[in-house]
């Protein structure tokens, strides 16, 4: 389908939406009449009042002409004197892809590139475009990869695809802001009846008398049931412009094996999808361990340390590049699935590109740290920004210290609780007195059902474990105050900690393990980790 005939079906269906509105305002004005003509009295000016009220929400959805602009992801927009060598790469796509270039490049925080005009008279008249590229993004991809996502992007702007996006987002909005609004009005209307039902009830009860309850069965009924009218249509709406929005990906897709190359394309693609996940595992479990502590990593690692954990869990994220999505994120995604997609793309002739190679995307930055670095001043908090900036081995160590000490506090509270501690000498103090004491402590801590309804010596071997979780962190404190152990960082594992001493992790198991055995023994756990 042309770019003039998608305008015009984009035009036939948001004129649907206002000729619906006219439909069910004439309709009312029609049983107005009829109301007028047969009936006479008071109910008849009840009923016309009834009328207009329902007919508020149709008008105002009418008169909603300006559609709500989404704010733009937050960037560094980026000049060709600042990024000659992005903005020729850009330059050039467009050219193959027969489009104009962007007239605004903004570097973004997510894994994704995106293409925005700010298109006039309803998408026909162009407008300024925009490029969102991903630092992420750029991160994960080499530059033929990034070239076949970028072309992609641009094959939007030659299909005319962004010049009729916002037409279909205003029909998508007048939709949703009216039946929302009739949801509202039904829910107010209930609401309001309850309410007077309630009080009713208040003054019955003051008299002695029984409460009728609260029935509003039946309240808002008409709201809802105009709400179900403009429902119908928003999903014939929205499956018409879903297939239209569906063809136009593939056929940017297209575009991007035209500039890129099939494999180039394909495993563009196959990137996308583990990246995105390897980026919200490394912003939640690294960029942003520290901020517990009041910690960040060094100017530009925020979101510069992807590269690091990219490289050390390369096995774990081919399996996130094998393992395809064969179903869209939602049925109203205007993306197909993935894995339909990359099927496509692989099923193509192969165009005698396979295996070139390719420097990486940030290679056509200027200075990538800078630019890492200047995205953390636009994307982050003035709070977060002020946070203390450290090495990324220090941030781990000193994170982890802070989080196992505030654990540590909530066990202290436990053996006081006991008359047991506060701190470790203290504790095993109280449990040389009264070996006891440690299966009272476990009982303060929260149990499984089957823990709970343990008895006699099952319950020991369930409240053994606790105990024993309980010792090695108010040890680890100790240690790691000391410095005889440091928490270490692992871009391919979790943190773990390293002891100064070799050998040392075993003794700790076993003395640990006598601590907590029935005939306890606490000395070797002194021996090695109080003794000066």
């Amino acid at each position: 389908m042309g770019a003039s005939l998608r305008a015009l079906r984009a035009l036939v269906l948001l004129a649907g939406f206002y000729l619906l509105g006219v439909i069910l305002l004439a309709v009312l004005a029609g049983a107005d009449y009829a109301l007028v003509t047969w009936l006479h009295g008071p109910i008849v000016v009840k009923l016309l009042i009834v009328s207009v009220v329902l007919a508020v929400p149709i008008v105002r959805g009418l008169f909603m002409l300006r559609t709500p602009k989404g704010e733009p992801p937050a960037g560094v927009t980026v000049t060709e004197a600042q990024e000659p060598l992005l903005w020729q790469t850009v330059r050039d796509i467009a050219q193959q892809v027969g489009t104009r270039a962007p007239d605004e490049i903004v570097l973004i925080d997510e894994v994704n590139a995106a293409v925005g005009e700010d298109a006039g008279l309803l998408g026909l008249r162009s407008g300024t475009r925009r490029l969102y590229i991903g630092l992420p993004l750029m991160t994960g991809l080499d530059e033929m990869q990034l070239r076949a996502v970028l072309a992609h992007e641009m094959g939007h702007y030659a299909n005319f695809d962004t010049r009729l996006t916002p037409l279909i987002a205003r029909g998508r909005a007048q939709l949703i802001r009216t039946i929302g609004y009739l949801h509202e009005r039904a829910d107010n209307k209930v609401a309001k009846e309850r309410a007077k039902q309630e009080k009713k009830d208040e003054k019955r009860i003051a008299k002695g008398k029984k409460a009728k309850g609260v029935d509003t069965a039946g309240e808002g009924a008409m709201y809802r049931a105009m709400a179900k009218i403009y429902m119908a249509y928003g999903n014939f709406y929205m499956r018409a412009t879903l297939t239209t929005s569906r063809r136009q990906e593939l056929a940017a897709d297209l575009a991007s094996v035209r500039i890129a190359g099939r494999d180039s394309a394909a495993s563009a693609l196959r990137e996308l999808n583990a990246l995105d996940s390897a980026h919200d595992f490394y912003m939640s479990s690294y960029a942003t361990l520290g901020v517990g502590a009041g910690l960040l990593p060094r100017p530009g690692e925020v979101f510069g340390g992807l590269r690091r954990l990219l490289d050390a869990r390369s096995d774990d994220l081919d399996d996130l590049r094998r393992e395809l999505s064969t179903e869209p994120t939602s049925p109203y995604d205007s993306h197909p699935a993935l894995a339909e997609r990359v099927a496509r793309i692989e099923a193509l002739p192969d165009d005698g590109r396979s295996g070139q190679t390719a420097r990486p995307a940030l290679a056509l930055l200027a200075d990538a740290d800078a630019a890492l670095a200047a995205l953390e001043q636009v994307v982050l908090t003035p709070e977060a920004l002020a946070l203390k900036r450290v090495d990324w081995e220090d941030l781990v160590h000193e994170s982890m210290t802070a989080y196992v000490g505030k654990g540590a506090e909530e066990i202290r509270e436990v053996f006081a609780a006991e008359g047991a501690g506060p701190g470790l000498a203290a504790l095993l103090d109280a449990i040389d007195a009264d070996p006891a004491v440690r299966w009272r402590i476990a009982e303060r801590f929260p149990k499984s059902e089957q823990a709970a309804a343990a008895t006699g010596r099952a319950a020991r071997e369930f409240a053994r474990p606790v105990v024993r979780r309980a010792l090695n962190q108010l040890v680890t404190v100790e240690l790691t105050a000391r410095g005889a152990a440091r928490w270490q960082l692992s871009w391919s594992d979790s943190a773990a900690l390293r002891y100064q001493a070799d050998g040392f992790e075993d003794q700790l198991d076993l003395a640990l393990d006598a601590a907590v055995a029935d005939l306890s023994d606490t000395e070797p756990l002194r021996k090695l980790v109080l003794a000066p």
